[in-house]
């Protein structure tokens, strides 16, 4: 079975990063799509809207087209509790969850698959921009837009699919890697993998799908990531900052805010076993977002790709939405939005930015994701938010999987607060919060919205008055 063979398509649940992906996809290959979805507001409307698919709400029956010959539904849905997806099954007609329609798109391509704990978006979409310059014509699956492209994924008509691979529900077994890129592995989606064990698992498991005559690029500064690959029976790299990788940064540093031109923000060399191979720039934020550079150029070492044109594209990538956006300023504050949502991802985040700003006040809205999440790593996100200044916790987005369980924002800022005195609190009122930091922000102020959830609207609010968009200063 292959998606090509199929013309007219409907996606149940289309507002999901990577079904909104898969679907600009398929566009691109000349495809009819439509959609369906709640009629909560994401950040992939405007990306649909550009792309002219049309999507219904809410979720109905009447919403499947006749003409439909196959449906992709979102795993957040069940047949039991959506009647859309239930009458796309009714119908006998082609029906796949997303990750069996991209399991099914990888069987059709070499395709490099990014996955970890981390990293992973910023990561195949700079991977996907590398090959894109190096002239192979790629196809990609990112589950963000990506500033340069204005969309999220690439229709090429070259060799190699690039996807951000999806640990969550085991998504990895529908997939068909010729290359992997681990990035890390941390326990994360306790509500699915109640164990490290099983969690570190399924990485194991795709590792081993990675073919004799494929590769695998694995972290080896992370030490879970470094031994689950340990014994692969294929070509394998490992990249990092330590001494002992295969590929490694030296002489890194971030550039003064006189240096930054163009953006630009961090420099680096790269040694590949002991050959130096030259500098590289970035403007990308932080020591995490160098691991991925050096996981992109470890691939493109083995893929032989031409080094100046990677070393261009490096330079040149400005990065993905809702990861380290700068959106605008008001009152001479600077405004960002990030999409961190584990304790890891928010402590390097936030590390980032006070390297970027050393002496400006850092305010932090952060958005918990999951119940389930929130009450398993409690702890270690209680001391995710050493480099921020001022933290609000709003209320636990539970999105499509929990309505409650066991924990609240109000436990979170308790535990803030128990390691760094009165550093947090809690905002039960969104707008109320957006009048006071309307009218208490200023010049020394970096507004940093946090979390996997709709928290970017509270940065969208703030800069409802302003349009303003400029580079780091």
């Amino acid at each position: 079975m292959k998606l090509s063979d199929y013309s007219r398509w409907h996606f149940i649940g289309i507002k999901g990063a990577g079904m909104t992906a898969l679907a600009e996809l398929l566009i691109g290959l000349g495809k009819r799509v439509t959609g369906s979805d709640t009629a909560e507001v994401f950040y992939t409307d405007a990306i649909l809207r550009r792309l002219k698919i049309p999507v219904a709400t809410p979720f109905d029956s009447t919403n499947l087209p006749p003409e439909a010959e196959a449906f992709v539904y979102s795993t957040a849905y069940s047949p039991e509790k959506n009647p859309e997806l239930a009458a796309a099954l009714a119908t006998g007609r082609l029906t796949l969850s997303y990750p069996e329609a991209l399991g099914a798109l990888t069987r059709e391509k070499m395709t490099l698959a990014v996955s970890g704990t981390h990293g992973k978006t910023t990561t195949s979409a700079l991977l996907a921009d590398v090959l894109r310059t190096a002239g192979t014509d790629p196809s990609a699956i990112i589950g963000s837009e990506i500033r340069s492209w204005g969309g999220s994924a690439l229709a090429g008509h070259g060799p190699f699919l690039v996807i951000e691979a999806d640990e969550y529900q085991n998504k990895l077994a529908q997939y068909q890697p010729f290359g992997v890129i681990l990035t890390s592995v941390d326990w994360d989606h306790p509500d699915f993998f109640p164990t490290v064990e099983e969690y570190e698992r399924v990485f194991a498991d795709f590792l081993a799908r990675v073919p004799r005559h494929g590769f695998a690029v694995v972290c080896g500064d992370h030490a879970r990531a470094a031994f689950l690959a340990r014994d692969l029976g294929t070509a394998r790299y490992t990249y990092g900052f330590l001494e002992g990788n295969d590929v490694r940064a030296v002489g890194y540093r971030v550039l003064s805010e006189t240096e930054r031109a163009d953006g630009l923000l961090q420099e680096f060399s790269v040694e590949f076993r002991g050959e130096r191979i030259g500098p590289f720039r970035t403007r990308l934020a932080g020591r995490h977002n160098v691991e991925n550079a050096l996981a992109v150029i470890a691939t493109a070492i083995h893929l032989k790709l031409d080094r100046e044109l990677v070393r261009q594209a490096i330079a040149a990538f400005s990065g993905t939405k809702r990861r380290f956006e700068y959106l605008g300023e008001r009152n001479g504050a600077l405004i960002y939005d990030d999409y961190a949502h584990h304790p890891a991802e928010i402590r390097a985040t936030l590390a980032a930015f006070r390297d970027l700003y050393p002496d400006r006040f850092l305010r932090v809205i952060f958005h918990p994701h999951t119940f389930t999440r929130t009450r398993a790593l409690l702890e270690e996100f209680a001391a995710s938010f050493e480099s921020a200044d001022r933290v609000t916790v709003l209320d636990i987005y539970g999105s499509a999987r929990e309505t409650r369980g066991g924990v609240s924002s109000q436990d979170l800022v308790d535990r803030i607060n128990r390691g760094f005195l009165d550093k947090a609190d809690y905002a039960a009122d969104r707008a109320q919060l957006v009048a006071t930091l309307a009218r208490e922000m200023g010049p020394n102020d970096v507004i940093i919205t946090l979390g996997a959830g709709d928290v970017w609207q509270i940065a969208a609010a703030l800069l409802l008055e302003t349009k303003k968009n400029k580079p780091i200063k």
